[in-house]
C-alpha cells in the first residue's frame, strides 16, 4: 500500500509537511540540527526516530516483540524500536491519514558511503519511506574515529542541497543518500552526484579476553574502499565534495536475469 500524498512539483516550503527520523536516537545533535533547520521553514514537522541508539540495524524490522510510541513534546515521539519501526509507526499511526511530503532520515553521525549503505540503519529508514510511497533521503556527516564531527559543515550544507531536492521529482523506489564530507564548511568543492563505491572485504576485528580467560570481539570499521575511480562516493567524498548517490530499492541484476532466462529459458 502507498501513503503518497498529492502534490505538485515544485514543493511549496510553506505547504509542506516534513518526517524526521534518524538511527541515532532521539536525543542525537544531527536530528536536532536537522529539526533546527527545517522548523521554520515548512508547514508541519514531525520528529519520530527511536528512543536509543540502533546504529547498523539495517532495514530491520521488530517482529518479536510489542513496539510503544512515547511523545516527548508537541510533534516529537520516540518509538522502542528501529528506525524501520519509527517510520512505520510514523506513517501509518502517528501521521495516520496526513502522508509528509518528503522523509529525511539523519543527519547521521558518521558517513554512509559504499557498502556502509547495506548496514545503515538511516538508509534502512529511508528504505522504508521509500517502500511507503514517500520521497525519502538519507543524510550522513562523515568523521574520522576520535576526531570532532563537523557538524557546522552538515549545517551549513543541509539547506542548499534541500532546496533543491525540494523542486525535483524522482522514481517511486529510489531513494538519495547524501554524505557531508569530513572538511570544513568552507572548504567543500561542491556536489558529486556519484555512484556507489566498493569497499574490499572484511572489517576490523579486535580479538579481546575477558576476565574469565573467555574469548570476545569487537567489530571495528570497514576495510578501506578503492578510491580509484572518479565516480565514487568515496573518492568524490575524499575530495571534499558532498555525494548524492540515488539508491534504488529494486535489487535484481538485469544483466544476470538475461543470462539465467537464456539458461532456464524461463
Amino acid at each position: 500500500m502507498k501513503f503518497l500524498r498529492e502534490r505538485t512539483i515544485p514543493i511549496d516550503l510553506k505547504d509542506a509537511r516534513i518526517l524526521l527520523t534518524n538511527d541515532d536516537g532521539i536525543r542525537a545533535p544531527g536530528l536536532k540540527c536537522l529539526e533546527r533547520l527545517l522548523r521554520p521553514l515548512v508547514k508541519e514537522l514531525f520528529v519520530v526516530a527511536p528512543e536509543i541508539e540502533q546504529s547498523a540495524t539495517s532495514h530491520a524490522l521488530s517482529l518479536r516483540r510489542p513496539l510503544r510510541i512515547r511523545e516527548i513534546s508537541k510533534f516529537r515521539y520516540a518509538v522502542n524500536g528501529t528506525p524501520t519501526d519509527a517510520v512505520l509507526l510514523g506513517i501509518t499511526e502517528i501521521l495516520k491519514g496526513r502522508c509528509p511530503d518528503f522523509l529525511f532520515s539523519g543527519i547521521n553521525r558518521g558517513g554512509n558511503l559504499a557498502e556502509d549503505v547495506t548496514y545503515s540503519g538511516t538508509v534502512g529508514a529511508a528504505i522504508e519511506g521509500t517502500l511507503l510511497g514517500v520521497r525519502s533521503v538519507a543524510l550522513s556527516q562523515v568523521y574520522i574515529d576520535n576526531q570532532p564531527i563537523r557538524w557546522s559543515t552538515a549545517e551549513n550544507w543541509t539547506p542548499k542541497i534541500l532546496k533543491k531536492l525540494f523542486s525535483i521529482d524522482w522514481p517511486d523506489r529510489v531513494l538519495l543518500n547524501v554524505n557531508f564530507p569530513d572538511c570544513d564548511a568552507s572548504k567543500v568543492i561542491g556536489v558529486k552526484v556519484c555512484r556507489q563505491a566498493r569497499r574490499r572485504v572484511g572489517h576490523m576485528l579486535q580479538r579481546r579476553t575477558d576476565p574469565r580467560g573467555e574469548d570476545y570481539y569487537w567489530i571495528g570499521s570497514q576495510i578501506e574502499g578503492d578510491r580509484t575511480r572518479s565516480d565514487t562516493d568515496l573518492h568524490a567524498s575524499k575530495l571534499g565534495a558532498i555525494t548524492i548517490t540515488p539508491l534504488s530499492i529494486d535489487l535484481t541484476d538485469v544483466t544476470m536475469l538475461k543470462r539465467m532466462k537464456a539458461l532456464f529459458g524461463g
